[in-house]
This record gives structure tokens, sequence and C-alpha cells, in this order.
């Protein structure tokens, strides 16, 4: 029987963290260090470890998103983004480094506890962005609108007969 390697990535915008949980060992998570977050570090990751046997990695959701999922499922490693709230802690682990993390994910994906988050398909993600960037543009364009209205009220320019923002508005 093929050995099975459950990889713990604690993932950062310019590194990850790697550590990987052996099947059939028992408590034994050895730490791999860390690589650089780009496509050439994690393509050479996944070559080492194809090696050892097969591969499962997991990595906690966060601001770094979805490619690292895209780049190692395109790579043929089955992967799970899991949600970092659900990942099970005891109250006497309150040092956190990158090492540990990394670890403690190979440890709980190993034993199957940590609960995955639905991946969206790069289109999903893409079309989510351009929903983000819209409402960030909505509200900013709001804050302008409102800081332009006291602008002109504190120079005594409030226009009289007219709808604000309309037309004639912007006009006068």
């Amino acid at each position: 029987m093929k050995k099975v390697l459950y990889v713990g990535l604690d993932v950062h915008a310019e590194t990850v963290a790697v550590a990987v949980a052996e099947s059939g060992r028992d408590g034994e998570v050895r730490s791999l260090g860390t690589i650089p977050n780009r496509l050439e570090a994690v393509r050479k990751l996944v070559k080492k470890l194809r090696d050892q046997g097969e591969m499962r990695a997991c990595y906690e959701a966060g601001p770094t998103g979805y490619c690292l999922y895209w780049q190692l499922t395109q790579l043929g490693v089955e992967c799970e983004v899991i949600a970092p709230n659900l990942i099970p802690k005891k109250a006497s682990e309150r040092i956190k480094t990158d090492r540990r993390d990394a670890g403690k994910l190979a440890r709980c994906y190993r034993a199957g506890e940590p609960t995955p988050v639905a991946v969206p398909s790069p289109e999903q993600e893409a079309l989510r962005d351009l929903v983000r960037a819209r409402e960030a543009a909505k509200k900013d364009q709001l804050k302008a609108r409102h800081r332009l209205s006291r602008f002109l009220l504190r120079h005594g320019r409030k226009p009289e007969g007219m709808q604000s923002w309309t037309k004639q508005f912007l006009m006068d």
C-alpha cells in the first residue's frame, strides 16, 4: 500500500510554511521549512513529495484566496481549503508560528478533523471580485458626494429649486 502524505500549508503573501504528517506514523509531523509563494517553488515541492507517496494538501482560507488551490489541483494534488475558525484549538496553544500552524494543519488533516470550504471556480471568483470592486466604488462615490455636499454647505452654496446630483445640479 502506498503511503499517504498529509501536507499542511500555512500560506502568506510571500511565503508558505510546509509540514507533512505521514499515514501510518502516529503523531510524527515534520516541518519541511518555508518556500516562496511562487508557482515554481510549489511545483518543485510537489515533485519532491510525490516521490515519497500520495500527496494530499490543505491550507486555511484567508486573504491569499484560492490561487494555491488552483495551482495544486492543476498539478494533480488533492487539496482542500479549510475554514480557519473550525480548526480545533487547545486552550494551551497560545504561541503561534508559521511552522506550528503548518504542523497542526497537517496533523488535523490526517485525523480528518478540519472542515473544508467550498472553493469557487476561477470564473466565479472573478465575478465575486468584480462585485466587490463595484461595491467599493459605490461606497467611494457616496463618500465623495457627501464630502462635496458638506464643502458646498460650508461655503454657503446650497442650490435651491433642484434635486441634488441631477444634471442641472452638477451644471450650476
